[in-house]
């Protein structure tokens, strides 16, 4: 099962600088060092990474990381075809070779011998062991690594080791300004700036209340999704329930304190 994506980004994707993130990762991907964007889920991590790579005009290798991804889902294996074994890359192997940037989506959801692999990619050495073809493979020169790590919600068993950590240029996301925020829901939502600015307002009222027990605040993705609801001409209510307050909690009481933001605001 290959949960790789290998795509070359010929139109510019939307995305708003919010620091400057741009010419940071410019700077590490031409003095070739890898990179780590740490942030909370849904913040632009994934659009970042796609709106560097039509910048830099590399091609993009996205996988999502999980807990049954193993190093040969990543490496590449062999493969029965008529009647002989073939070798087959895996989407890290081909992205080496290739000099694709190769984006490995929430590390931490992989396991430990996965993480272990990169090593080698992600130092001066610049190298992947194929240890099943007894290969040694030097990256590209236009290859970069880049992973996505959630520092909000792993446990103390999904931390990133320090040894990997430590190889690592880190770029910390946020929520963007509120400003910047209402701009890109009215984008991608295709909606009016006056219902843009009350959804991230909703948003930002959430994220204020994580303490009393929601593990995540609502990212721009939901605020995005109730955007899209509000424009197929579902009440706002109903799409703020919908896209914001249900995916984020089961508790009852919980639900109800959003359902009451929502009735606020709308």
């Amino acid at each position: 099962m290959d949960h790789s994506q290998h795509q070359k980004i010929d139109k510019q994707p939307y995305y708003l600088e919010t620091g400057n993130e741009v010419r940071l990762f410019e700077a590490a991907y031409h003095g070739k060092m890898p990179v780590m964007l740490k942030g909370p889920t849904g913040c632009g991590k994934t659009r970042f990474v796609e709106y560097m790579a039509y910048r830099l005009r590399r091609p993009l290798v996205t996988v999502a990381c999980h807990e049954d991804l193993f190093a040969s889902d990543l490496i590449g294996r062999y493969l029965l075809k008529n009647d002989e074994t073939v070798w087959n890359d895996g989407p890290l192997t081909r992205a080496v070779r290739t000099g694709a940037i190769c984006y490995l989506d929430e590390i931490v959801e992989a396991r430990k011998d996965t993480t272990v692999i990169i090593h080698p990619l992600s130092d001066t050495r610049r190298t992947l062991v194929i240890e099943k073809k007894g290969e040694v493979i030097s990256a590209h020169p236009d290859f970069t690594i880049v992973i996505s790590y959630n520092p909000g919600y792993q446990s103390v068993l999904k931390d990133l080791k320090q040894s990997t950590r430590q190889r690592f240029v880190s770029f910390e996301f946020g929520y963007p300004e509120k400003q910047q925020e209402s701009e890109i829901v009215a984008h991608e939502g295709n909606i009016d700036m006056d219902t843009a600015i009350r959804l991230v307002t909703l948003g930002n009222k959430i994220r204020n209340i994580r303490e009393h027990g929601l593990t995540e605040g609502a990212s721009t993705r939901l605020l995005i999704y109730a955007a899209k609801l509000i424009r197929k001409g579902i009440d706002p209510v109903t799409a703020c329930k919908a896209a914001v307050c249900l995916p984020l909690t089961d508790d009852k009481r919980l639900q109800d304190t959003l359902f009451d933001l929502v009735q606020d605001l709308f």
